[in-house]
């Protein structure tokens, strides 16, 4: 993992009815409605989010 490389992750999947924990992952990542796109830096702190709700998400190299 680089200094500064970033993420893409685009929420495709719905939040409502998931685990708490899930949708605090979802939040964390700064993703509020479906087909929602946001760039994140890759640290393990966003990759672990994103593995735990990665049925919920899309995600590209930016």
């Amino acid at each position: 993992m680089a200094q500064g490389k970033k993420v893409k992750v685009t929420l495709v999947k719905s939040k409502h009815g998931r685990l708490k924990a899930h949708r605090a992952c979802v939040a964390g990542l700064g993703l509020r409605r479906i087909h929602q796109t946001v760039e994140v830096l890759d640290t393990p702190e966003n990759r672990g989010m994103i593995n735990r709700v990665s049925y919920l998400l899309r995600v590209e190299e930016a």
